[in-house]
């Protein structure tokens, strides 16, 4: 049963080999870099130096100084925008720009800014055969201005509304002179373009505010004209007619009149309401307002007090108390008396309120046709108005303009958007060549590069490789030579506590030699060859220990013995988990042994509640109880129904795989076929978790396996599964 195939060997990189490889070559590499080292040094102390030195604009609106007239710009112009920075950026490149500066600096008289004018023999040779055109046929003044913008640099400052002048020359003067005298010809050239566009629009302005004035003139005179001719009367700031401001008074005085009558009405009818029904009409305003019934309102007050006092000492029929029950109802018939006068009085102001209405509906008509015939003579008159209203106001404006443009004609009153906050210095040190930075460049990437040439010599030549994995006894009593070719066990872990039994980790795929041997043994009765036991050698720490060097992603775990094999799963997902390794257990055995040992309650959803679509993905997801891991249980839906979309399984996991670091699959006792059609074939981990495994039944689980495309089988066999734990509070 050897690890892998015998056909296909697996090597490793010898990091050891590349560095000894790079150390015995170490003299050539040194030679070189020094060899290198020195010529760069030399280099770069011949190379004629160059100075860069380099000024700064700040574009801004500036505000112009005020002017003999005292006038100055009342707008406020808008802060330049990125466009308009990299317009300002242009114009300092400009031709003509760099052709004030190269005379007022003299610099076709200098030969760095000329080089073409005494060409080279190899330069006349290039000529000679056509190689190259000559430089002599450019003007004079175009070889200063192309070398001129080789060595210049304008760029804006990220973030910002600053310009950088850079300059680069052979004088250190030169470089400093180069920068400032380009900063002086800008604000010159903008300052000027400003004073022209000032005196232009004077010029303009005075023929546009003479034709306007008399335009204004004449549409004022018309609109006077018309209003004297119509009839039409203006009342105050708001020129609303006269005819409009009556029509306006009467509409205020009806809804007064009108509100009048309806209260009139109202408290007529709510009085004689109260004294048919016999209701007390103290509390009415009408009754309240009424002197008369307010005086009998006290006699009946008095009456009733006499007859209280009395009651005391009379009897009912006494002829004193009969004179005073006489005289209280006499009062009362008279205040009921004045209150029917009192809503005879309402009436009558409600009449008069009427008629009032009916006069100002009269006045109103006859007011609407006057305002008619007005409207259709304020038609024209507005229009004038707003030509008028019109030409006034660009008169207005032509003379703001006018006044702001003649007091920026003087010198000096308009300067240019741009203001110096860096001056360019003459430069002590040279920016061309760096010796020292150029040395120890030249000199680490010889080192560098001779010694990646070297490992990569190495690695090409097949020297630097070397099988991965080493070769130790697998079964007691084999040849050694034979199970060095058969076995690849992993590395011994870290010792286990004392309720971790040993187990044991194998890659395992079927060999038919070994295979007729285990049928053999068995067959004559003879033991099979046993895996040696050694401490802690197939641990679950050993599984978790090659899963994580293979970065394993997703694994399907067998069970043959059923939940013996299932808790050894559950414990490879704890010890993989406590590791700090997000690690997620799917149970698909039958007895759902993996979800009794990890889930809190037995009727979580799960995976097969996933299968038939009952449950969503998040609601199947569940905490250990014991460890940092998470199960996928059972779930409660209906296995067969379930096992038909068990084609969804390999999404469900490629999902989940995702997310987590390693996916368990623990398929109980399942056959190969089964894995085979969950897997889907693809190139998963498959883990045997057998406690105690037998030869023959290793043998017959490899072979089939290995008949639907399976040859490297896991083994993990845990005598003594830990004991199950339960999350603690923390």
């Amino acid at each position: 049963m050897p690890s892998v195939d015998r056909d296909q060997h697996d090597v490793d990189i010898d990091l050891a080999q590349l560095f000894r490889a790079v150390w015995q070559r170490k003299g050539r590499i040194l030679a070189a870099t020094a060899l290198v080292g020195v010529l760069a040094f030399v280099g770069a102390n011949a190379i004629s130096p160059s100075y860069k030195s380099d000024a700064k604009l700040l574009i801004e609106p500036r505000e112009p100084n005020f002017s003999a007239s005292g006038t100055a710009s009342s707008a406020v112009e808008p802060m330049p925008d990125e466009l308009n920075i990299a317009s300002q950026v242009q114009l300092l490149q400009s031709v003509d720009l760099i052709k004030q500066v190269a005379r007022d600096l003299k610099l076709h008289e200098r030969t760095e800014f000329d080089p073409d004018s005494s060409p080279s023999a190899m330069t006349d040779f290039l000529v000679l055969f056509g190689l190259t055109s000559n430089p002599l046929e450019l003007p004079p003044e175009e070889r200063v201005i192309k070398a001129f913008k080789e060595k210049l640099n304008v760029y804006q400052v990220d973030k910002s509304r600053v310009i950088g002048i850079e300059f680069t020359s052979k004088d250190p003067k030169l470089a400093a002179a180069v920068p400032n005298a380009m900063m002086d010809v800008y604000r010159s050239l903008q300052s000027g373009a400003k004073l022209d566009s000032n005196s232009d629009a004077v010029r303009w302005l005075e023929t546009e505010i003479a034709n306007l004035r008399e335009k204004v003139r004449e549409a004022e005179q018309k609109v006077a004209e018309y209003r004297s001719a119509a009839g039409l009367m203006s009342l105050g700031s708001d020129q609303s007619s006269f005819t409009g401001k009556q029509l306006s008074d009467i509409s205020t005085e009806l809804a007064r009149v009108r509100g009048e009558r309806a209260s009139a009405e109202a408290t007529a009818e709510n009085l004689r309401a109260s004294i048919k029904a016999g209701k007390p009409t103290e509390t009415l305003d009408a009754i309240a307002r009424s002197e008369s019934i307010q005086r009998l309102k006290a006699t009946e007050s008095q009456i009733r007090g006499q007859i209280s006092d009395l009651s005391t000492r009379l009897l009912e029929g006494h002829p004193q108390m009969k004179a005073l029950r006489a005289q209280l109802a006499g009062i009362r018939d008279q205040v009921q008396s004045e209150s029917l006068r009192v809503a005879e009085s309402l009436d009558n102001q409600a009449a008069v309120a009427r008629e009032r209405e009916t006069q100002l509906l009269a006045q109103m008509n006859t007011l609407k046709a006057d305002t008619a015939r007005a409207g259709e003579d304020e038609v024209g008159l507005k229009s004038l108005e707003r030509e008028a209203t019109a030409q006034r106001q660009l008169l207005e404006t032509y003379l703001a303009r006018y006044r702001e443009a003649s007091s920026r004609l003087e010198k000096g009153s308009s300067p240019a958007d741009a203001r110096v906050i860096s001056t360019a210095i003459e430069p002590q040190e040279p920016s061309f060549p760096k010796v020292l930075p150029i040395t120890i460049v030249a000199t680490l990437s010889t080192l560098i590069l001779a010694a990646v040439a070297v490992m990569l010599a190495e690695l090409f030549s097949g020297r630097a490789l070397r099988p991965t994995g080493a070769v130790a006894p697998m079964l007691a009593g084999r040849d050694e030579d034979e199970i060095a070719e058969q076995v690849t066990p992993v590395e011994a872990p870290r010792a286990r506590t004392n309720d971790e039994t040993s187990a044991s980790l194998l890659n395992v795929s079927a060999d038919e030699d070994l295979v007729d041997e285990m049928e053999q043994a068995v067959a004559m009765d003879v033991p099979p060859a046993q895996p040696t036991e050694e401490p802690d050698e197939f641990s679950v720490a050993s599984v978790a220990d090659f899963l994580l060097e293979q970065q394993s992603r997703i694994a399907f775990a067998i069970s043959p013995s059923g939940d013996d094999g299932s808790e050894g799963t559950v414990a490879l997902a704890r010890e993989l988990a406590d590791r700090g390794h997000r690690t997620v257990l799917v149970d698909m055995t039958g007895s759902a042994c993996p979800t009794r040992l990890m889930a809190s309650w037995r009727d979580l959803s799960g995976i097969t509640d996933l299968l038939t679509g009952e449950a969503a993905f998040a609601d199947c997801i569940h905490p250990d109880r014991a460890s940092a891991a998470d199960i996928v249980p059972q779930g409660n839906a209906d296995i067969r129904q379930a096992m038909r979309g068990a084609d969804r399984l390999s999404m469900i996991v490629d999902a989940l795989s995702d997310v987590y670091d390693l996916v368990l699959v623990e398929c109980g006792p399942a056959n190969a076929q089964g894995v085979a059609r969950l897997s889907r074939n693809d190139r998963h981990d498959i883990i045997l978790s057998a406690p105690q495994p037998e030869a023959q039944e290793l043998a017959e689980i490899m072979i089939a396996f290995e008949d639907v495309g399976y040859r490297d089988l896991i083994l993990l066999s845990v005598k003594n599964p830990p004991e199950r734990r339960t999350r603690n509070a923390a």
